[in-house]
This record gives C-alpha cells, structure tokens and sequence, in this order.
C-alpha cells in the first residue's frame, strides 16, 4: 500500500535510524511543494534521495573511489552524503548553486523493506516542523499535528530525535555540514 501511495505521487511520514522523515516518489513537483508548506522552507532546502544500497548511489551522484570506500564504510547508517548530481537527478532536486544532492542509506528495517518493495529510491526531508527545535520522532504526534496534510504514517513506533550527520564529500574531502546521530569525530 505504501509503494501505491508513493507512486501515485503521494507524500508519507516514515521512520529512519535517525527521526522521522517525509518521504515522496523522486522529483514530483506536488509532493515536493506540499514539504515545502509544511515545513515553511524555500525552493533552497536541500532534499535527499534515500536508497536501498550503495548500487543506486553511482545513478543518482558522480562518486570518485575515495568517496565510495567512504560511504561503504558508514552505510547503511544515519548519514547523509553531499555528492555531485548526475542528470538522472530532477534539477529541482539538485541544490540549485552547486548542482549536488544528498545520499543517504538508512540502518531501519522498516524503511529497508520500503525500499526495496519500491525498487528505487525516494526523495526526502527530515520531518522538522516550523518552530521545533528536534524532528519528529511519535507517529501518533506526527498523525495528530499533521496526518490531514499528507497521505500516509508508517507507525513502526517512536524513533531517536537527532537529524543525520551530513558529510560533504564534493571536495575532495570529507567536511562535516552538521552533526547529528552519525559519529563523525574522524572528520572534525
């Protein structure tokens, strides 16, 4: 049912190894416009294409071989990877200045399952909400605030508060852009 909703351009709340995040099939417009009321933020927020495995990254990003062993090394897990955009990427996907997209490969077996159910990745955004300090992390919280703004809550129980670590990796070394869940004490 969740794989229905989502290819039918549907817009979901669903759980990670980090918080709950919203989850949407890659590059609808509508979806990716209803993220941007909900959460307030502009045609700058930067989204993520989370994937099943590392073979879908090579698609999505150009990845040279430092950056590939680097990824195999943290994945799956609570990081979000900043790589070059390949033309595979919907522009409006890509952070409009630098022309990259975050990648990331959750460590959650409900979000696993999803995954590869849907047989490609999906776009997404942690689900912070204006005026919140942490994401979202209770399914029934996430129903009653904003369960008649989209279209489906993937109940797997609550989840941890922090946001992913983000690691840059477009030059040519790893720069941590936020600290979150993943440990990233080797880069800093």
């Amino acid at each position: 049912m969740i794989v229905q909703i989502i290819r039918a351009g549907g817009l979901i709340a669903y759980p990670t190894d980090s918080s709950y995040a919203f989850g949407c099939h890659i590059g609808d417009k509508k979806a990716i416009d209803r993220i941007h009321r909900i959460r307030r933020t502009n045609k700058k927020h930067n989204f993520t294409l989370v994937c099943s495995d590392l073979s879908e990254i090579s698609i999505y990003a150009r990845v040279d071989n430092w950056a590939y062993r680097l990824i195999k090394s943290l994945t799956p897990g609570p990081y979000t990877f900043i790589l070059p955009a390949t033309r595979e990427v919907p522009k409006r996907l890509q952070n409009p200045k630098r022309r990259t997209i975050g990648l990331r490969v959750p460590d959650h077996p409900l979000a696993h399952a999803m995954l590869e159910s849907l047989g490609e990745p999906i776009m997404s955004s942690t689900l912070l909400l204006p005026g919140d300090d942490h994401p979202m992390t209770d399914p029934i919280e996430i129903d009653e605030r904003i369960g008649h703004e989209i279209d489906a809550v993937i109940d797997a129980g609550p989840v941890g508060i922090e946001p992913t670590s983000v690691i840059d990796l477009t030059s040519g070394t790893a720069e941590v852009l936020r600290v979150g869940r993943g440990d990233v004490s080797a880069f800093l």
